[in-house]
């Protein structure tokens, strides 16, 4: 019988994905110095296009060559250059060329923008809906290192907040353009759009903070703009943090996807975590419940709440869940309790581009349908000074470098082997 992962999806303005399993975002970090993507964007991506994925959802491509989140992250040029664009129409290509959708995760890193990362120059500050700077790590040593790693953020005026919109509304009218299936606004993981939506992090007393619907003003505005800009059958997606919410703002948070719902967005992605609290990066838990903190528990629980609420709420809307999926019997356990219509899956798909095909491949038994990954360890120095931001990028870094090798046609390799 066929695993009910196969069933194709299709969205309000009709892009159908083939079944349900998404190839979720990773960083690349191979854009050459013009932040342009290159040849080893299209191997890597004609790989997962060969993968069997219903969707392709690319890693971050930032609005603004002046604020990367880091120093090869792609980003779009609004000069639209002709080398550019067919640049861009070559990856586009690439990771269509079998079939699979793509979409573009297009975001600002606000002030998680690294030190040098653009071309905004080495001492200018970052930009944030408050001049609230970063804080990763509870010791002196991390403090140190944060404040040398991310200048300290100003708080943007209105011209700010209008050049925002109009580069996020340009980059979807130049991705459509490029022939990719759509774009995710990326308002989750710390970045600028989850900056403004999250009440920790923007203390403004304009139309774009205070209550839940201001605080959700500007991802709205850039919502309505690019809707305007690309064609009705071009996908938009949203990208929200869940584990971040606790009970005392739910409410806050269920208004904000009322407004996006009522918006006409085609899909939402749940995820969760920021720089300060890394949980999109952290290993893997362990699978016995028993030997799972009450804590971890808890945030699990809570969770499922989370998602079993907001289908409760908007039964019609198309909802994808990202992290910790690895195997064929996860990811249909999540469909069959009617958490989630899409499933993402990331780190699996670095190690191994067809992940997908063997989920859906109906020859294959569900104890081989699924993968292990180990949690990969930091180095002994940032184990030896206690420090969390030396020792944050460790997983980001392996999956990176397993992309690397895609793109080089070598052979991948899952953590500790």
């Amino acid at each position: 019988m066929p695993s009910l992962l196969n069933d194709a999806v299709k969205l309000p303005c009709g892009l159908v994905f083939p079944n349900r399993l998404s190839k979720a975002a990773m960083a690349e970090n191979l854009a050459t110095s013009d932040s342009n993507p290159n040849e080893n964007f299209n191997l890597a991506y004609n790989r997962w296009s060969d993968g069997g994925w219903g969707m392709i959802m690319t890693g971050n491509v930032q609005v603004d060559v002046d604020h990367l989140g880091n120093f090869k992250d792609p980003a779009v040029q609004t000069d639209y250059e002709t080398k550019s664009s067919k640049l861009w129409k070559a990856y586009a290509a690439a990771s269509q060329k079998h079939g699979s959708p793509t979409i573009v995760q297009l975001a600002h890193p606000g002030r998680q923008s690294l030190r040098g990362a653009g071309r905004r120059g080495l001492f200018a500050p970052t930009i944030a809906p408050s001049a609230i700077p970063l804080t990763i790590g509870n010791n002196f040593l991390d403090s140190v290192i944060t404040s040398l790693a991310f200048p300290r953020p100003r708080e943007m005026t209105q011209k700010d907040i209008n050049t925002v919109i109009r580069l996020f509304v340009d980059s979807a009218r130049f991705i459509a353009e490029s022939g990719f299936s759509g774009i995710e606004l990326h308002a989750a993981h710390g970045y600028l759009l989850d900056q403004f939506i999250n009440p920790k992090t923007n203390l403004r007393t304009d139309v774009y903070g205070g209550s839940a619907e201001n605080r959700a003003r500007l991802l709205l505005d850039i919502l309505k703009g690019c809707r305007e800009a690309v064609p009705a059958t071009f996908c938009i997606g949203v990208k929200l943090n869940s584990a971040d919410h606790s009970a005392a703002n739910l409410e806050d948070t269920m208004t904000q996807i009322r407004l996006l719902v009522d918006a006409g967005i085609d899909f939402l992605e749940v995820s969760g975590g920021t720089y300060e609290n890394p949980r999109m990066v952290d290993g893997d838990k362990p699978a016995i419940s028993q030997t799972k903190s009450a804590r971890t528990a808890a945030r699990e629980a809570f969770f499922l709440d989370f998602a079993k609420e907001t289908r409760k709420r908007f039964p019609n809307l198309v909802l994808m869940l990202t992290g910790g999926f690895r195997s064929r019997a996860g990811a249909e356990a999540a469909i069959k309790e009617n958490a989630c219509d899409l499933v993402g899956i990331a780190r699996p798909a670095a190690v191994n581009p067809r992940f997908a095909a063997l989920l859906l491949d109906e020859g294959t038994r569900d104890e081989d349908a699924q993968i292990s990954l180990d949690k990969v360890r930091p180095g002994w120095l940032p184990k030896l000074l206690r420090s969390q931001i030396l020792g944050a990028g460790a997983e980001s870094t392996y999956y990176a470098d397993q992309i690397h090798r895609l793109a080089k046609g070598r052979a991948t390799a899952v953590p500790g082997h």
